[in-house]
Formats: structure tokens, C-alpha cells, sequence
């Protein structure tokens, strides 16, 4: 079993027979047919695997999730219909009504809003620190009724390293798992579970489908958080679920017991369910991402040392670029490159920072990030208009900040187009 993640993008998750097709065909069906009532009754009591109907699984999206799985070195992994969906299954299948998380506070917009409002009104609190926070202040956040630790591996858009290593420790000391975000790296440039992350989520939508054809999201567990030995935390995987025949997850299903739990539960009553024929086409997309991720660094690593010689941009964050505060953290965890996401400063207020978008003629407005071509887009104006100033500021997000994704045309064209849109906003 090969270690290199380029040649697990191309080679990972499928493996076909004698005769069979070489790529891994689409199962788009909803139901599967069995000859005997008794082997569907073992199916549905988890006493045997297979499929049954495809809102709890399917054999193309658990292909596709065998290869996630495998590039990011974890135990078990599935497949959800959307980012958000990966991040609320990863955080409610081990939270209740009346329980408390800890997240970083430079996360996606709409990751903020999901645990900041609408986990709320379940009952479940949330203490925001910041990335950049000391051990202490990180130490003060946790209650006794905390269960998990959340933040992203780059946040988005602030550009912000999540120092995992300060994280794990917290979270370890206080017996629950890091959670960790890694849509923007990706496996190919970062694997969370070499520094003590215990799960990971992704975005599929955005570098793993990289064309911008298919909204998907992804959770893969590392297998390595002990939940039993910490059992009175997480009653949900330590005790028998009634709504389930009685099966007590961890103990039945070791490795596997997270993500069994988040099928057989969160999947059931949700049907947050990819559609085969998503999984199937960012599958196929999959086998370029390591090739994929070269170029996209490259180029932002051009355009965010030319933007920082540019006069007319206030600033520049992006942690490949030398000197960026969080450039050693980046070679630490990430040695061989970040993403292809830079956010850089536009001075003169929201009007000229809109200006500017509306001056961009090769680069495209878009609500999306990280895909082959080059997009860009206004967060305070945008993804993250729901913040307060104040949220704002503690997420990293100015309102002259700008977050350019990078794609996979020559970087001349890109900085071409900027340096045209900066010129414009300047007469």
C-alpha cells in the first residue's frame, strides 16, 4: 500500500477485478434487491454489511469515500451532500442538548453561523477563541460539559495556520477529539491525523472536485480517539442506542464506531446524502488533485509575492509567502505547500474594494473558492455579511479584505488581470 497521496488520488478506493470496468461505475440506484427477508433484517441490524437503500449508503459514494479515506491515512470515512452537512454530522454526532464546544473563531463564515446560531437553538453552547490564543486562554474555554474541539487547518478566508499540535494537546487533556477542517490544503498538502487530529472534514465542492461541477462534503475519522475511555462523555458511541436495535457503536464496530454511528443515525434521519453521480464525477476529479494542488500553489505563490511588491494593496496574507506571520507554522505542518487561496488588502473602503471585483475581467465574482479557474470574492460583503464588526474582526475578516482563489492558468494572466482592475480603481 502505497503512502504517496498523488498516487493514492489516481490509485486509491477502487481496484477493479478480472474483467471489470477500470473506472468505478455508477451505481445510481436507490434501493438493492436481496432474496431473503432475513439477510434485509441482518442489514438493517448492522450484523451484516451491504446496501439497502442509498440515503444511509452507497457503493460509488463509499468508493469515493474509500479513497478520501485513504489519502488522509484515517480508519473510516463517509460521504455527505455538502461542506456544511460534513461539518454539522462531525459535531452533532457527538453533541446533545446541553453541551458546550470549543472552536477556533477564524472559520468559514457559514461554519460560524452553523454553530454560532443554529447549533444554539439546539442547546448546544459554543466558545470561540481565537487561532492565535495562548495555552491559558485556550485552557479557560473548555466547561466540563465540552465535547469537542473545531477549527480549520487554513481558516477561510483569514489565511490563518490552526497550530494543531497546541489544539490537540487542550482537547486531549480534557478527554474529547479535534475536529479539524482541511478543505484548503487538502491531503496532498496536509495530513492532520500525523499531529493528533482525531477527524477530519472537507469540502468536497471545492479543491477534491476542484471544477466547480459538484457540491459535496466529506468526514474521515483517524480511528485513534478512545471513546470508550472516555465513555461518560459520549454516551451516544458508549451505550446501547435504542433507536438502533441496542447496538452499542464503540464497542461493536472499534475503528469504525464514529462513522457507523453517523451513517446509521445523522444519515438516516437527515438524508444528507450525495446523489451517486456527484460522488462519481469528483471521484474522477480526484486522480488530478495532486497535480492539480502543484499548480494552484505555484501560482499563488507568484501572484501573493507580486501583489506584496505592489504599492496600491495595504497588505497581503498568504502562508506560503516568506515573511507572512504564519509562514514557519505553514512549513511545520504543511512542508510542501498551503493552497492556492491568497486574502490581500484593497484600501478606500467597501465601495473601491467593489470596484476593484467589478474591474476584474479574467477573474471571476463567484461564491466559491479553490476550483481551475481563477474566482474571487468580497467576504464582508458576502460569505460573512451575517457577522457583527465585531465577529468580523476576531474572524480575521476586514472589510477591505479581498480573497482571491488562485486557479490553474498561467500566473502571468492572473496577475495580469489584477494589476488592470488595481489601475482602474486608481484613476
Amino acid at each position: 500500500m502505497t503512502e504517496n497521496v498523488d498516487t493514492i488520488c489516481v490509485q486509491g478506493g477502487y481496484q477493479p477485478g478480472n474483467g471489470e470496468s477500470r473506472t468505478p461505475p455508477i451505481i445510481q440506484a436507490t434501493t438493492f434487491k436481496y432474496q431473503s427477508s432475513e439477510q434485509m433484517s441482518r442489514l438493517f441490524d448492522l450484523s451484516e454489511s451491504g446496501y439497502f437503500y442509498t440515503r444511509l449508503q452507497n457503493p460509488t459514494n463509499d468508493t469515493v469515500a474509500a479513497k478520501i479515506c485513504e489519502l488522509e491515512g484515517g480508519a473510516a470515512a463517509m460521504l455527505t451532500s455538502s461542506g456544511q452537512a460534513a461539518n454539522f454530522f462531525a459535531l452533532f454526532n457527538i453533541c446533545n442538548n446541553g453541551d458546550h464546544i470549543v472552536a477556533s473563531s477564524a472559520i468559514y463564515g457559514g461554519t460560524f453561523n452553523l454553530i454560532n446560531v443554529t447549533m444554539r437553538k439546539m442547546g448546544i453552547e459554543c466558545t470561540f477563541v481565537s487561532p492565535d490564543c495562548s495555552e491559558e486562554e485556550l485552557e479557560a474555554a473548555f466547561r466540563p460539559n465540552t465535547k469537542a474541539v473545531f477549527g480549520e487547518s487554513i481558516s477561510n478566508p483569514a489565511l490563518i495556520v490552526l497550530d494543531f499540535e497546541k489544539f490537540v494537546s487542550a482537547a486531549h487533556r480534557h478527554g474529547v477529539p479535534l475536529i479539524v477542517d482541511n478543505t484548503f490544503p487538502t491531503p496532498i498538502n496536509c495530513r492532520p491525523f500525523q499531529y493528533g487530529v482525531d477527524i477530519v472534514t472537507h469540502a468536497t465542492t471545492k479543491y477534491m472536485d476542484g471544477h466547480g461541477s459538484c457540491v459535496g462534503g466529506a468526514i474521515v475519522d483517524s480511528g485513534n480517539f478512545d471513546w470508550m475511555a472516555h465513555a461518560e462523555k459520549f454516551p451516544g458511541l458508549t451505550t446501547p442506542d435504542d433507536s438502533y436495535h441496542g447496538v452499542t457503536y464503540a464497542k461493536e464496530f472499534g475503528k469504525a464506531a464514529y462513522i457507523t454511528k453517523a451513517t446509521a443515525q445523522l444519515m438516516r434521519d437527515f438524508g444528507s446524502t450525495p446523489a451517486p453521480i456527484n460522488s462519481w464525477i469528483m471521484g474522477m476529479h480526484l486522480e488530478s488533485l495532486g497535480v492539480r494542488m502543484e499548480r494552484h500553489c505555484a501560482n499563488a505563490l507568484a501572484v501573493a509575492k507580486w501583489l506584496d511588491a505592489d504599492p496600491r494593496v495595504s497588505w497581503v496574507s498568504y502562508p506560503g509567502l516568506e515573511g507572512d506571520k504564519y509562514h514557519v507554522l505553514a512549513n511545520k505542518y504543511m512542508p510542501n505547500g498551503t493552497c492556492g487561496v491568497i486574502s490581500f488588502g484593497v484600501p478606500g473602503g467597501r465601495a473601491k474594494v467593489s470596484a476593484f471585483l467589478d474591474h476584474l475581467k479574467m477573474v471571476s465574482i463567484a461564491t466559491h473558492v479553490a476550483d481551475a479557474r481563477s474566482c474571487t470574492l468580497y467576504p464582508a460583503g458576502t460569505t460573512h455579511r451575517q457577522l457583527t464588526e465585531e465577529q468580523l474582526e476576531e474572524a480575521g475578516v476586514g472589510i477591505d479584505l479581498v480573497r482571491l482563489s488562485c486557479g490553474i492558468e498561467n500566473a502571468a494572466d492572473i496577475i495580469a488581470d489584477i494589476d488592470q482592475a488595481l489601475a482602474a480603481v486608481q484613476e
